[in-house]
């Protein structure tokens, strides 16, 4: 991972106040002298170090093989390790593998022989080699399955035209882990800190069933904590991992998540009463937290969000001419200042964020976003050649899927009132929890929904693969084959200036087709207890990381 692409902060000092918004840098400066103490300080536990906090949503997958979204795999990277991991500074270290050898075809990892599983047993090689088959295994359904695929005969396997078998990493002992690559994948180190590429080990696996990682007895962990209470839709407890190999390191004993609430003012009142060590805030509730007098922080995701459309035969949405009407209205600009209406989020042009790297600087900065115009007018001519190609005198009402947070649904409601405004169009608002909006996408049960995509590795490939055919959490099963084709060059090319502009390429294609709509880049502001410190914030890999963390005095 290369240090530009990374925003971290490290609470042992004070934050960084990054030039995204100068009303954020005010507010910042007005309260950064202050302590910001709760009034009833259970947050955290000197004595025990110990931190409680609040989950937005429940866990929906905790299985490492199939996980997808931002929650389960925040749990995850707390209490399970791949071969390699990250640091403080977001650098790829040593995990389960203690050294490893690239080459353009062949991968070893040689494996510690003092990384042990919860339960005392050694984790081996053989340990990568059954997750990886099976999250390939066409009957797994893996939406992730795609991120093994620089692993020869991977995309075969997960297109059911080869056994698992023929996977073409091998435990050579227990310890050594070799894998022969595809192509020539220059980012495969930072692929195998993800969480596909966590390893699961059979015996376990098989004696559980359908029942794997279903509730705290029902998964085995060997990361620096362990879950031992999992009270479903209300809270979840990870303690210390006492057999992890690096638990020298590892100071807090316990975190608590003690609530799960999607709710941004209940966290607020939550963290004002003591009882959580972080919360992120909205734009009504950053107000609240200045009359408190609490430091705001700031920090840059790295993610994008996006209206995505079905593209699925059948929904009217795969209409381009549709889909450019709506183009055509819509201001981001607009959706930022008076939606969001929070600093440090950025209008969405693209699906590459700006903090991509190109081939000698910003990616964005050598391949500029086209843009559209906003035009009422050019607008409802492309509705009306949509609706003559779709044989209607008008389009039916459309579902925009949403989670339940009140920010999605805000947005939501700003999309419903624009397009009936400007294009008369209707749009029902899909309104569910979490877990089965996620439900919902994967069956392709919406018109448009509100989605995002934060990075899972540090190379533009996290973000240009997300609409090839192949990927699962293309969630509207948009389909281009020069797409598909250009995507390849990207992930089996070496010359940089080659994939960047095959990357430029899909990124046109991405605006003439209207593929989806851009909505805005993120940036949080956030509160953090002033008495934690070493937590980490970074735009790749768990975010906010506790492992570090320790309570101070």
């Amino acid at each position: 991972m290369v240090e530009s692409c990374v925003y971290q902060e490290s609470t042992d000092a004070m934050p960084i106040i990054r030039p995204i918004s100068a009303l954020l840098a005010m507010l910042c400066l007005v309260t950064s002298s202050l302590a910001g103490a709760q009034s009833n300080d259970d947050a955290v536990d000197f004595a025990s170090q110990t931190i409680h906090l609040a989950l937005t949503q429940e866990p929906p997958q905790l299985n490492s093989m199939k996980a997808t979204d931002q929650v389960s795999i925040l749990v995850l990277s707390h209490v399970m390790e791949g071969l390699v991991r990250y640091d403080r500074r977001g650098n790829i270290v040593p995990g389960v593998a203690e050294r490893w050898e690239l080459t353009p075809k062949k991968a070893t990892f040689w494996l510690r022989k003092n990384a042990f599983w919860s339960d005392g047993q050694p984790v081996t090689a053989h340990d990568f080699v059954f997750a990886w088959r099976n999250a390939l295994d066409p009957a797994t359904a893996s939406e992730y399955a795609f991120i093994l695929y620089p692993i020869k005969n991977a995309e075969a396997i997960n297109k059911g035209k080869l056994p698992t078998t023929d996977l073409a990493a091998r435990a050579l002992d227990d310890y050594t882990l070799e894998i022969d690559l595809e192509s020539p994948t220059p980012y495969f180190l930072k692929l195998a800190a993800f969480v596909t590429y966590y390893p699961v080990r059979q015996d376990f696996f098989e004696a559980k069933g359908d029942g794997y990682a279903a509730d705290t007895d029902d998964l085995l962990y060997n990361g620096p904590f362990v879950m031992t209470e999992w009270t479903h839709s209300a809270s979840l407890k990870m303690v210390k991992n006492q057999r992890y190999w690096d638990k020298e390191h590892i100071v807090l004993n316990a975190i608590n998540a003690d609530y799960i609430t999607a709710d941004t003012r209940a966290r607020l009142n939550l963290y004002i009463d003591g009882k959580i060590v972080y919360t992120r805030l909205d734009g009504e509730t950053y107000k609240d937290a200045l009359t408190q007098r609490f430091r705001i922080r700031s920090f840059t995701t790295g993610s994008v969000f996006f209206m995505e459309y079905n593209h699925r035969d059948g929904r009217v949405t795969r209409n381009a001419n549709l889909r450019r009407a709506i183009q055509h209205v819509f201001d981001p600009d607009e959706f930022v200042n008076k939606v969001l209406a929070t600093p440090g989020n950025l209008p969405g042009e693209s699906l590459f964020p700006v903090w991509l790297q190109g081939v000698d600087g910003r990616f964005r900065q050598e391949y500029p976003a086209p843009r559209a115009k906003v035009d009422v007018d050019e607008a409802k001519a492309y509705l009306q050649k949509a609706a003559t190609e779709l044989g209607r005198k008008q389009i039916p009402p459309l579902v925009l899927l949403v989670s339940d947070s009140p920010t999605a649904t805000k947005q939501a409601e700003y999309m419903q009132g624009l397009l009936k405004s400007r294009l008369g169009l209707d749009i029902k608002i899909d309104v569910q929890t979490f877990k089965q909006r996620l439900a919902k996408m994967t069956a392709g049960d919406f018109d448009m929904v509100g989605a995002g995509w934060g990075p899972d590795y540090d190379d533009i490939m996290t973000f240009g693969d997300l609409f090839a055919s192949w990927n699962l959490n293309n969630r509207g099963r948009y389909s281009n084959p020069e797409y598909d084709r250009l995507v390849r060059v990207g992930m089996t090319n070496t010359d940089p200036k080659t994939r960047m502009d095959a990357m430029g390429e899909l990124q046109q294609i991405l605006f003439d087709q209207a593929v989806i709509l851009p909505q805005y880049e993120q940036g949080v502001i956030y509160l953090m207890h002033p008495k934690l410190r070493g937590v980490v914030r970074r735009v790749v890999g768990a975010d906010p990381d506790f492992t570090y963390a320790r309570v101070i005095e």
